[in-house]
C-alpha cells in the first residue's frame, strides 16, 4: 500500500497515534502503531495499535468491548503522526474506565482529576 510507505515511522519502527472523537473532536487517547498495525486499522476499519511494554498488537477493545470504529484516518504535515477520527464504542477510551484518558488537568503544581470513573476497571477488565 502506497499510504503506509509514506509515513514515517521511528527508528523502533512506532508512529504515535491520536484517537479523537468523529462527532465531538475530544482526545480520547494516545497510543503507538508499527506499520502492520497501521494496516489493519486502514484494513479493519478498527483501530489496531501496538503495545510497547506487551511488544504485541492490540486490538482496541479485545478485552474491554470497547471498540474504537475508524471514521477518518489524518497524517500530520511531517506524516510521523497518525490521528484516528472514531466511534468509540461502550463510551470508554481510557482503561482507568472514563471516556478519555485525559482527564487530569494542571492546576498550579497539582493534577486536578477532572472527570469521573464511567465503569470500575474491575468490571471491565474480569
Amino acid at each position: 500500500m502506497d499510504a503506509l510507505k509514506q509515513v514515517k515511522f521511528d527508528g523502533q519502527g512506532l508512529i504515535p497515534a491520536i484517537a479523537q472523537d468523529y462527532q465531538t473532536g475530544e482526545i480520547l487517547m494516545f497510543a503507538w502503531m508499527n506499520q502492520e498495525a497501521l494496516s489493519l486499522t486502514i484494513e479493519k476499519q478498527q483501530a489496531v495499535y501496538y503495545s510497547r511494554s506487551r511488544k504485541k498488537l492490540w486490538f482496541k477493545g479485545e478485552e474491554s468491548g470497547h471498540s474504537q470504529i475508524v471514521k477518518e484516518i489524518y497524517s500530520d504535515c511531517d506524516q510521523d503522526v497518525i490521528l484516528l477520527k472514531i466511534e468509540q464504542i461502550g463510551g470508554i477510551a481510557c482503561h482507568t474506565g472514563r471516556a478519555s484518558c485525559f482527564f487530569q488537568k494542571l492546576d498550579k503544581d497539582n493534577w486536578l482529576t477532572m472527570t469521573d470513573v464511567i465503569k470500575d476497571p474491575k468490571d471491565i477488565y474480569e
